[in-house]
Parts: C-alpha cells; sequence; structure tokens
C-alpha cells in the first residue's frame, strides 16, 4: 500500500503543492498560469498550517481503519481493499457530512461551490503514478513510501 509521507523539516510553504493539487483537480483545460485560485471550484484537498516553529502539511491519511468510510451512511466513502485509500463517490453522497465531523485530522471539508459534496485527497488515482503534489514539492517535503498492511495501521 502506498501511503504519502511529510519531513515537516523540509516544508517551506511554498504550497506548490497546493497549486499542484489545485490544477489537477481543475474543471476545464489550462494550466496553472490561468488558474484561478480564488474560484471555489478549484479546492485544494490538503492544508498547510504555520505552527511549532515551522510549516505543517495536513494531508489525508488514508487510515487503516477510516473514521470517515464508517461515519458514511450513504456508502459514498469506502476503503479500496487493494490500494488502501478512501475513495470518494460524490453521486452516492446525502451531503450530511458525518465524514467531515469524525476525520480525527480535519482533512475532509465540505466544498464551497454548492455545498453537496465533501474534497478529500484521492491521491491523483487518475494522474498515474504519484500524486501532484508529491511531484511539485520542491523541497522533496513530500513523498510517497509502499508500506506493509500492518504499517498503515498506524
Amino acid at each position: 500500500m502506498r501511503r504519502i509521507f511529510i519531513e515537516q523539516d523540509k516544508c517551506d510553504g511554498c504550497k506548490n503543492c497546493s497549486i499542484a493539487c489545485m490544477q489537477a483537480h481543475r474543471e476545464g483545460p489550462g494550466t496553472i498560469y490561468d488558474l484561478d485560485l480564488l474560484d471555489p471550484r478549484n479546492e485544494v484537498r490538503h492544508s498547510i498550517v504555520k505552527g511549532g516553529g515551522g510549516y505543517v502539511p495536513l494531508f489525508c491519511r488514508h487510515c487503516a481503519v477510516p473514521e470517515c468510510v464508517a461515519a458514511c451512511m450513504s456508502g459514498a466513502l469506502r476503503k479500496d481493499p487493494k490500494t488502501g485509500h478512501v475513495q470518494y463517490d460524490g453521486d452516492r453522497c446525502g451531503a450530511c457530512f458525518m465524514c467531515v465531523m469524525s476525520c480525527p485530522y480535519g482533512n475532509i471539508k465540505p466544498e464551497r461551490s454548492g455545498g453537496r459534496r465533501i474534497i478529500k485527497c484521492d491521491f491523483c488515482i487518475d494522474d498515474g503514478e504519484e500524486p501532484n503534489c508529491v511531484k511539485n514539492c520542491p523541497k522533496k517535503a513530500i513523498h510517497v513510501e509502499e508500506v506493509a498492511l500492518e504499517e498503515a495501521a498506524v
């Protein structure tokens, strides 16, 4: 199972990962140079907070036993047994936001445009080997590692 790891001491808060995430999930064609950062449809799926003397990138943990999946009454969230990633089906979502309230890391949020769906990391499953945040981190503070299923439970 592949997981995102953060080396917090390397992060300088540049937010290249955020721009890459927004670009990867934007509606329609374009480049980062014409990406409207204020358009609520171009939301980032993680956050970077300042604290503890530096920056702390917060990403979906794709938990071994995800509280969000357990709280989802409609079945819109499910854990893929093959990849270990928590996947979201917006067509099944009932917009109850129980997943938002149950995530211990605060990485699931209601979308700003429309409020009928949630926004969470999808590990850029449609884009290839590595998530765009990882590919675009100039400090290499974000990386992906293969972990055994037992290690993923931590």
